[in-house]
């Protein structure tokens, strides 16, 4: 697969609670590592194999790749790789559902190095102003590739304060608690549905794999084993998968029968993915047929 990656291996129960809370007309946007967003919000899943590799049955019509994801019947919107610049395209989606007096919200997915961008604080300041009804969603991994946050902020630097002082709401929880994840992006969509204005959510999660690509890099010195291994026992779909057995909200066959659908469906997806064919050189006016068709 000649394609970056970024995966969002260990950081799953973010885009699942927060979709949870949303409707399906409310729309989403994402940074370069999107795949756990595009799914939560639904989209299709051979669309999204096909994409990675190239094909022209891919959601961009095998033009965008990985970072460049978009699914128009659920209202996964796109997703761009430079760092902050996805934020302020969302701002503007929820502009112009305010301008048009619509109840949809949007949703927009960032790192924390995105919240060191001149791009976040304009947007939320505009946000603001407006009372735009839009949840900002910070997925805070501690690192900007091998950057971790200690050479990059302040100790003192708190995001949700940062938005706090333009007066908007917001709250900090645990990204690897999908039920913790859910409950505040219920009150947060709930908040910018009313008309009350923004919502900014930190969620404080962990990559396991390399930045890009699907191996680990913890060789390289930049985080530890020992803290690599605290979060990996902290795996969200584990901690999920013990609560409900614990609680007899699901029985062993039930599970069994649900990880044997998902992986007959990711074989279907990657089966369907290599038998469809390259893009053409005429195909970029397929690749926007390809988009607007799930409309």
């Amino acid at each position: 697969m000649r394609c970056p990656v970024h995966l969002s291996i260990g950081q799953e129960a973010i885009a699942v609670g927060v979709s949870a809370a949303l409707e399906r007309r409310d729309f989403v946007l994402s940074t370069h590592r999107a795949h756990a967003h595009y799914l939560a919000k639904g989209g299709d899943m051979r669309r999204f194999i096909a994409e990675l590799y190239g094909r022209a049955t891919g959601c961009c019509g095998g033009h965008g790749g990985s970072m460049h994801l978009i699914d128009l019947s659920a209202n996964m919107l796109g997703s761009t790789p430079i760092v902050g610049n996805i934020v302020p395209v969302a701002t503007g989606v929820a502009f112009a559902t305010w301008l048009d007096g619509r109840d949809e919200i949007t949703v927009v997915y960032l790192g924390d190095g995105a919240t060191e961008e001149g791009a976040f604080v304009e947007s939320i300041n505009f946000a603001a102003l407006k009372a735009l009804p839009i949840v900002y969603v910070v997925e805070n991994n501690f690192f900007s590739v091998y950057s971790p946050l200690s050479v990059r902020q302040p100790p003192a630097r708190d995001v949700v304060g940062i938005a706090a002082s333009h007066g908007i709401a917001g709250a900090r929880g645990d990204g690897n608690d999908v039920e913790e994840v859910y409950r505040l992006a219920t009150i947060a969509a709930t908040h910018a549905r009313s008309g009350a204005g923004p919502y900014v959510l930190e969620f404080e999660t962990y990559r396991w794999r390399e930045h890009c690509g699907p191996a680990y890099d913890n060789e390289l010195g930049y985080r530890s084993i020992a803290e690599f291994e605290s979060w990996r026992a902290r795996d969200p779909i584990a901690a999920m998968e013990r609560r409900l057995s614990q609680t007899s909200t699901i029985e062993p066959k039930s599970r069994e029968d649900m990880a044997r659908e998902c992986a007959a469906e990711v074989d279907d997806a990657f089966a369907f993915a290599l038998a469809s064919p390259f893009p053409t050189g005429q195909s970029f006016g397929d690749a926007y047929s390809s988009v607007t068709a799930g409309r």
